[in-house]
């Protein structure tokens, strides 16, 4: 049975991920990966533009589907070979957190509600994955077939 994840990262380290078609979660760590399971749906949360300083954004900022059983290891430079997960990601648009913190259940009715987004990567209900794909206007049908 599918799984719904979210992983944090910024937005320019997403859009990187949407252009190779792969998902890398806490600074290319093998466990994060390994976690996740053929067929299950990932939405990224961007807190920031940018890694370093960047603006802020607080945004759902991509959306897909992994297709892969077990994640592989890339060498991006001699010191950073992070581990990855080949995904599909769906055509949308990025969509604010604030219209949602109120619905969601790992945000509603809390005041701290960045605390959960601080684990880089979680499970969340399914209920909680169709609120954010459709505010990124993916039809649900579409992205948890």
């Amino acid at each position: 049975m599918a799984r719904f994840w979210v992983g944090v990262a910024s937005r320019e380290h997403v859009l990187a991920a949407v252009r190779g078609a792969f998902c890398q979660l806490n600074h290319g760590k093998e466990a994060p990966v390994r976690r996740l399971q053929i067929g299950d749906s990932i939405v990224f949360y961007s807190p920031r533009e940018r890694m370093e300083g960047g603006e802020s954004l607080q945004a759902f900022t991509a959306a897909g589907r992994i297709l892969d059983e077990v994640p592989y290891q890339v060498e991006q430079s001699k010191d950073f070979r992070p581990f990855r997960r080949k995904t599909e990601y769906f055509k949308s648009k990025d969509a604010s957190i604030h219209p949602l913190l109120e619905e969601l259940s790992f945000t509603k009715g809390r005041s701290s509600w960045g605390a959960a987004l601080r684990m880089g990567v979680f499970q969340m209900k399914r209920e909680d994955y169709r609120k954010i794909v459709m505010a990124m206007g993916i039809t649900f049908e579409e992205s948890a077939d």
